[in-house]
């Protein structure tokens, strides 16, 4: 039988254990989803993969309690969907936990949220579609001083990012300007400042390289000389959710322009959350910015269809990092399978009903 539209699945958040706070990530963002989930009528607990244990009738999970203000634990029906914010690649890559993950699905427990993203994954899957391709700059696996000389020579400006990165970590911006004495310029972004490494040779320049990168793999991405404000780059963030129907819908587009020294457009990396159609706006009129944006929108769209036909899963949820160069023409940098809170109020209240929302779907979808 498949259960009817008011019925309300229990829903379970699926995180790690930690000992010193019960369970790990962002505790402030688990409260705000069970929060919103309660207020909505469903029954909604954080539970461990350790503590999740599909046999029973029960598990033992995560409620907050607001009269001491604390997280306590207590006794929960099995849920009927987990919403999966694992919140470390290396976690979810363990073999228990795939193993755990697994045998959540054979037992019909719906999985919203499979898997972090590998950027070069995402790539492949993107170039695969003549609606998405077009989308990509340039991109190889950086693997050989060699190839990157040849994409330098192709490319002079640069974007170097570990395929499995977040947050803007280990990024770091390369330009080529032949004619210098020292032509090869590498800005290595630390978490509030960046510095600039110069040097004449490919060799060398390759050896600063593997310093910083070590056995993380890398790839290396034709810069966009992005749309500025100030003098500052700019790129868009856009929050793509299925809705109550099981189709993707933009929850929300922010702006992010970069911070003076910083060579991304991250917040904890000094960057600000601006009005995207305010910066649109200033550079390129009423009208244009309207289009743009529609375009934004439908192209958020075609990506998240397309990552999601690329990777073979059923996806909840991404967030995409898009950027608009001089010309007005759209990029896909990246996409975020476990988006982080969104700053902007409207967006962030959008965000979290959805979780529920989209939920229910899934849970109507699967035959009990």
């Amino acid at each position: 039988m498949s259960l009817h539209d008011d019925f309300k699945p229990v829903i379970a958040v699926l995180t790690m254990h930690d000992d010193h706070r019960g369970f790990r990530g962002n505790h402030q963002n688990f409260l705000d989803i069970v929060q919103t989930g309660e207020n909505m009528g469903y029954q909604v607990y954080i539970v461990t993969v350790r503590d999740l244990n599909v046999s029973g009738p029960t598990v033992k999970g995560y409620t907050y309690n607001k009269g001491s203000g604390k997280w306590t634990s207590q006794s929960f029906p099995l849920p009927h969907v987990l919403y999966n914010r694992i919140p470390y690649r290396e976690d979810e890559r363990k073999p228990s936990v795939q193993r755990k993950i697994e045998e959540c699905m054979q037992a019909g427990i719906e999985l919203y949220n499979p898997f972090f993203f590998n950027k070069w994954d995402l790539f492949e899957w993107l170039k695969k579609s003549k609606s998405t391709q077009h989308l990509i700059p340039h991109t190889r696996r950086m693997r050989s001083a060699t190839t990157l000389g040849t994409v330098l020579r192709a490319f002079p400006y640069l974007y170097l990012k570990p395929e499995s990165g977040k947050a803007g970590k280990g990024i770091m911006m390369l330009r080529f300007q032949e004619k210098e004495r020292l032509p090869f310029r590498l800005r290595i972004q630390s978490s509030r400042k960046s510095t600039t490494y110069k040097t004449a040779t490919l060799a060398k320049l390759w050896s600063r390289i593997r310093r910083e990168t070590g056995h993380t793999p890398y790839i290396m991405q034709q810069g966009i000389e992005l749309a500025s404000s100030r003098k500052r780059p700019f790129d868009l963030r856009v929050l793509v959710q299925k809705n109550g129907k099981g189709q993707w819908s933009v929850t929300g587009v922010g702006a992010r322009l970069a911070g003076s020294r910083s060579i991304t457009t991250h917040v904890p990396r000094g960057g600000s959350v601006e009005d995207p159609e305010k910066l649109l706006t200033d550079l390129f009129g009423v009208e244009t910015t309207t289009a743009l944006l529609k375009k934004v929108r439908s192209t958020s769209l075609t990506i998240a269809r397309q990552v999601e036909r690329g990777s073979g899963h059923t996806l909840g949820e991404m967030s995409m990092d898009l950027g608009i160069d001089d010309l007005g023409e759209i990029w896909f940098f990246e996409a975020n399978a476990k988006p982080m809170k969104f700053d902007e109020p409207q967006i962030r209240k959008k965000s979290l009903e959805r979780i529920f929302q989209y939920s229910a779907y899934l849970a109507r979808q699967s035959k009990r």
